[in-house]
């Protein structure tokens, strides 16, 4: 209990010097529990329904569905304030930080944020193309009591061109400025560094965003103290390094090197000198062959590590600028880069943003926030918990807790009765006594 409220106070303390800000921190702090609490989706009638009848606060529908379409709330303070809740957010010196985009499905017409957006993860008997909000977000890849995890900091709607000349979407009435992704990616990057002064940053992410249109205007933003870990395209070329340069040797100094070949041809080339690295790799201690090397990339313009890693028949190829990473770091931060794909999942079926079918642009906005939110705030009260905690259902192959055992930890919390003194309610609603010790029960 102790833990939530001091999770939850900071947060509070941001509403009480506004308009009805006492009581407004009260529901704001409850709409976050709500969303994590373990017996329903994050839908806004079931938020209320657990508002009124789990927590008992005195909540009318009209009041709660101004609060929650409400242009007021002042999200970018409200994420600086946990930014700076995460407990040892570095690793190794270095913030991880895992970017991507993802897509949530929708159903209704006139959503904000929804259009037929390409699918690439979809399955031969699905369409590529879906109804949904096509969402560039980034998390802080941070080991929590022995595991990796996705702690969610930033997100941004992307919306098409065509979309905005077409006037399909409209921010408070106006045509939103078109921005591309590596561009909204950029603007968080620049956030993050902010708040995170004096540490180096290491962007993990995937080979559509692992290029120069990321990499350029993302050093020259943020500095020279920003690096990239990604995958590297099969057909990109390698450069070997600059020859020193002689003494009185006429013109400039050379660039690049003489060409190696690309990364498929060098992978066949190299794989008989490969290693065999320790490395924690998906939960486990794994053996693994790898091989590395220092080229030059034309697409960046510097100096690159590049690491082929061997499984039987099959190789991948990653890089990084940071040239201080070791072999088994690269694989390790790379390979941890998938518990994004796993965060998605928990905002999108576990916490329920998917489910959620509000319409106008403040409701949408303020919704996925409340979800990113309540799942950031999972993990951190996971990693301030003195034991790691128990998994609740056995599955093969798996040691560590889940995400929804930490849910039900914090539900166990916030039913305290300890816990009203902290964040106190107002007159308390006339409680039916058999669904409220039901809903407990479930939770």
């Amino acid at each position: 209990m102790l833990i939530l409220r001091d999770i939850l106070s900071p947060l509070q303390q941001e509403f009480r010097y506004r308009c009805y800000g006492e009581e407004r921190g009260v529901w704001f702090v409850y709409t976050l529990l709500a969303v994590i609490t373990h017996f329903t989706s994050s839908r806004t009638a079931n938020l209320l329904r657990c508002l009124q009848t789990m927590f008992g606060l005195s909540l009318t529908q009209r009041r709660f569905y101004t609060f929650m379409a409400s242009s007021r709330l002042p999200w970018s303070r409200l994420w600086r304030i946990l930014w700076s809740l995460i407990p040892e957010p570095a690793t190794t010196g270095r913030l991880l930080i895992a970017l991507d985009d993802f897509i949530n499905p929708k159903v209704g017409k006139k959503i904000f944020g929804c259009a037929s957006f390409f699918d690439h993860a979809a399955k031969t008997n699905q369409s590529n193309y879906h109804w949904s909000q096509n969402i560039v977000s980034i998390g802080l890849l941070k080991i929590v009591k022995g595991r990796w995890a996705c702690l969610p900091l930033a997100f941004r709607f992307y919306h098409m061109k065509k979309t905005i000349d077409a006037g399909e979407v409209k921010v408070s009435g106006k045509a939103p400025r078109f921005q591309k992704k590596h561009t909204q990616a950029v603007e968080m990057l620049s956030e993050i560094s902010a708040a995170f002064c004096n540490i180096p940053l290491l962007v993990v992410t995937d080979s559509w965003f692992g290029n120069d249109g990321l990499f350029k205007p993302m050093r020259k933003t943020i500095g020279r103290h920003c690096h990239l870990l990604s995958r590297l395209r099969t057909n990109t070329t390698l450069f070997a390094l600059p020859s020193e340069r002689q003494a009185h040797q006429r013109g400039r100094p050379q660039k690049y090197g003489d060409k190696m070949g690309n990364a498929e041809s060098l992978a066949g080339e190299l794989q008989k000198h490969a290693s065999i690295y320790s490395v924690n790799l998906y939960g486990k201690q794994r053996n693994v062959a790898a091989y590395d090397q220092l080229f030059m990339s034309k697409a960046l313009k510097c100096t690159i590590r590049v690491v082929w890693v061997y499984h039987r028949s099959r190789w991948v190829a990653l890089f990084t600028t940071d040239l201080g990473l070791s072999v088994e770091q690269i694989i390790e931060y790379y390979g941890a880069r998938w518990k994004i794909e796993a965060g998605f999942k928990e905002i999108k079926q576990e916490v329920g943003s998917s489910k959620s079918q509000t319409r106008c642009c403040h409701a949408v906005t303020n919704h996925l926030n409340f979800c990113m939110m309540a799942t950031a705030i999972t993990w951190i009260y996971a990693d301030h918990l003195e034991k790691t905690p128990q998994r609740c259902y056995a599955v093969n192959n798996r040691r560590h807790f889940a995400f929804s055992d930490v849910r039900k930890l914090i539900t166990r919390a916030a039913l305290n009765k300890d816990f009203d003194s902290f964040c106190p309610k107002h007159v308390k609603t006339t409680r039916n006594s058999i669904i409220d010790t039901l809903l407990r029960l479930v939770a």
